[in-house]
């Protein structure tokens, strides 16, 4: 049968929501020479993927009905009633191979469906059956494949206890495979490469560091502000993604684009009240060197910091119960995330405060421009994502 005609395709809800996918992976050996994993699966991705890879409408016209319905029990029931095309299409994408010998896949048990930051996962189990049980298994993800046309930078985080081993491990387009024999320290390079890109390719965050960066007047308040955020998002960041807690991303991600332009909005209400002077401290200095509104100013970006965390935590796609190896993952994904806020902030940081030492009007301009430019778009994807949700 033909597959999802491009005019279905570009309509399918896969295309809401944005340009990246993090697939998430369990994978365990629970008897001799037999891999189960597992999978984490955003529900309509799989769908047009599978329906498209294996020229299947019916259960492209099957699964968008019953992602438009919203009942986990008929979005189930469509991929049960396709489970040869989905489990050829994960089969072929998700490989377990023993001592250089490929194991056979099958599926294990029904699939359900759970919801994860507001959008359908479909929890899938595979179990490999392996000729060869004695060597290093090597696990392959090319779920999601930039070349499907859907979603771009799609990884894959596995959590796995094999071969006497366990730990984590981040599969992309770059690196799709790792081994049980995998060192720590490549582990650490792929969780912390994870955290960096995620802070560089996460538009939001870097535009609320830049909105930080713009309204803070000395080295001393920028410290204290980005050690506040530091803090702050590392907390919550590790409770959500172990499980500890959660919100809802339909109460998350608004309130993140709202602190976009809060903290931005606040340099510009600065602007206007004292102009040309807003770079400069207000008389009778507090703690540390700063005056009242700087230690307010630390205390919203501490606050909504808290919010940012649970964000990092969505977009990672863990949430499991708390264990060692899972902190380990998620303590170097953060690493990541602060190198390049710290890179950020050494770039940015020095050339205002030259601009306000030389030519404090030209530095006003600048850092305002900025400002209204970020409240500008913190305010869109506020709306935008208050509507959506």
């Amino acid at each position: 049968m033909p597959g999802p005609t491009t005019e279905e395709s570009d309509a399918a809800p896969a295309a809401a929501h944005g340009f990246t996918s993090v697939v998430f992976a369990d994978a365990t050996a629970p008897r001799d020479g037999v891999v189960r994993s597992e999978l984490g699966l955003e529900y309509d991705l799989l769908v047009v993927s599978a329906a498209d890879a294996q020229g299947d409408d019916p259960l492209f016209q099957d699964g968008t009905a019953a992602f438009d319905s919203g009942d986990p029990g008929e979005q189930a029931a469509a991929l049960e009633a396709h489970a040869g095309t989905v489990l050829a299409y994960v089969g072929d994408r998700y490989t377990v191979t023993s001592a250089g010998e490929g194991c056979a896949p099958r599926q294990a048990g029904e699939v359900r469906i759970e919801q994860r930051e507001g959008v359908p996962y479909a929890f899938l189990t595979l179990d490999h059956t392996c000729a060869a049980s004695d060597g290093a298994h090597e696990i392959t993800s090319t779920l999601f494949g930039d070349d499907e046309g859907y979603v771009t930078g799609t990884t894959t985080v596995v959590t796995y206890a094999l071969d006497a081993t366990s730990g984590s491990a981040a599969l992309d387009a770059a690196q799709p495979s790792f081994s049980t024999e995998q060192s720590g320290w490549e582990r650490f390079a792929e969780f912390f490469t994870l955290g960096a890109e995620h802070l560089l390719l996460g538009l939001d965050h870097v535009l609320f560091l830049l909105a930080v960066i713009v309204g803070s007047r000395r080295l001393r308040e920028i410290v204290l502000t980005a050690t506040a955020f530091t803090v702050a998002h590392s907390i919550t960041f590790v409770l959500a993604a172990t499980g500890l807690v959660h919100v809802s991303g339909a109460v998350v991600e608004p309130v993140i684009a709202l602190s976009i332009a809060v903290v931005a909005g606040w340099h510009l209400w600065r602007i206007r009240d004292r102009g040309q002077h807003a770079g400069e401290l207000a008389p009778g200095t507090g703690r540390l060197g700063l005056d009242r509104s700087g230690w307010v100013r630390v205390g919203v970006v501490l606050v909504f910091g808290l919010v940012h965390g649970l964000g990092f935590a969505g977009a990672l796609g863990i949430d499991e119960p708390w264990s060692w190896t899972l902190l380990w993952s998620l303590l170097v994904f953060n690493v990541g995330i602060e190198a390049v806020q710290l890179a950020i902030i050494a770039v940015v940081f020095p050339v205002l405060a030259l601009l306000r030492r030389r030519v404090p009007g030209v530095a006003t301009w600048v850092t305002g421009t900025v400002a209204a430019g970020v409240a500008v778009m913190g305010l869109v994807w506020f709306v935008q994502r208050l509507w959506g949700g």
